[in-house]
C-alpha cells in the first residue's frame, strides 16, 4: 500500500502531488517496474483527478515519470545528465546576465536585489525553508531582470522548476541555507558595487557547486 501524502505549503494541488509523487520516488515508495493509475493516487490523496494529472504532466515534463495511455503512469529513475544539462543551460545564461546587471541595473532594481538577498539571511536565520527557497528564486529573477533579459528570466524560472522535480534541494546534500546565502552575497556584492567581471564569475562559482551537488544527488 502506498504511503504518500499532499505537502500542505504547496501553492496549488498540482504542485502538492508533483511534489508528493516526486517524494515517493525519492523514498522508493512509488518504483520504477510497476504501473500506477491517476485514480489509485486521486482515492490516495482525496482529491479530484484534474490535479492528479496535471502535477503527474509536470513531471513528465521533467522526465520523471512516462505517462501511459489509459493504463496511469510509469517512474523514470532521475539521471544525474538532466542535472547536468540544465545547470549547462544556467551556466549559459545567468553569469553573463549577472555582468550586464552590476553595469546595467537601475538603483531601484539594486535596492530590490539586496532586499531579495536579505530575505534569505532573514530565512536562514530562522532555518526556514519554506521561505527561503522562494527568496532564492526571487534573488535569481530580479538578477536577470536587473539585466534586461525578462525572456532569460522566464526560461530559468521553468528551468529552476523542473530541476526542483527532478531531485532533493541541496540542503538534502549537506550544504546548508546558510552556506547557500553565503554563496549569493559576493554576486549581489559585485552587482550592487557595478563590477561586472566580479558578478560573472561569483554566479558562475555558484551554479557549479549547486550542479555538483545536484548530479551527486541522484546518481
Amino acid at each position: 500500500m502506498l504511503v504518500l501524502s499532499l505537502p500542505p505549503e504547496a501553492p496549488t494541488l498540482a504542485d502538492a502531488v508533483a511534489r508528493s509523487v516526486r517524494d515517493g520516488v525519492a523514498a522508493g515508495e512509488l518504483v520504477p517496474d510497476r504501473t500506477y493509475s491517476v485514480y489509485q493516487l486521486a482515492e490516495l490523496f482525496g482529491v479530484s483527478r484534474s490535479p492528479v494529472r496535471e502535477g503527474l504532466l509536470r513531471l513528465a515534463e521533467a522526465g520523471l515519470v512516462k505517462i501511459i495511455r489509459n493504463r496511469g503512469f510509469r517512474v523514470l529513475p532521475p539521471r544525474a545528465h538532466d542535472i547536468e544539462e540544465i545547470i549547462g543551460i544556467r551556466l549559459a545564461l545567468e553569469p553573463p546576465a549577472a555582468r550586464q546587471a552590476a553595469e546595467l541595473a537601475t538603483d531601484e532594481q539594486r535596492a530590490t536585489i539586496r532586499a531579495a538577498l536579505g530575505a534569505m539571511a532573514a530565512a536562514a536565520a530562522r532555518g526556514d525553508d519554506a521561505s527561503f527557497w522562494p527568496a532564492d528564486r526571487e534573488l535569481h529573477d530580479r538578477l536577470l531582470r536587473a539585466s534586461g533579459r525578462p525572456r532569460t528570466a522566464a526560461i530559468v524560472e521553468q528551468l529552476r522548476s523542473t530541476t526542483a522535480l527532478l531531485g532533493p534541494p541541496t540542503t538534502a546534500g549537506g550544504r546548508t541555507l546558510t552556506e547557500i546565502h553565503a554563496e549569493h552575497e559576493p554576486v549581489v556584492a559585485a552587482v550592487l558595487g557595478r563590477d561586472g567581471a566580479g558578478a560573472e564569475a561569483a554566479m558562475r562559482a555558484h551554479l557549479e557547486a549547486t550542479g555538483t551537488l545536484l548530479m551527486a544527488s541522484v546518481r
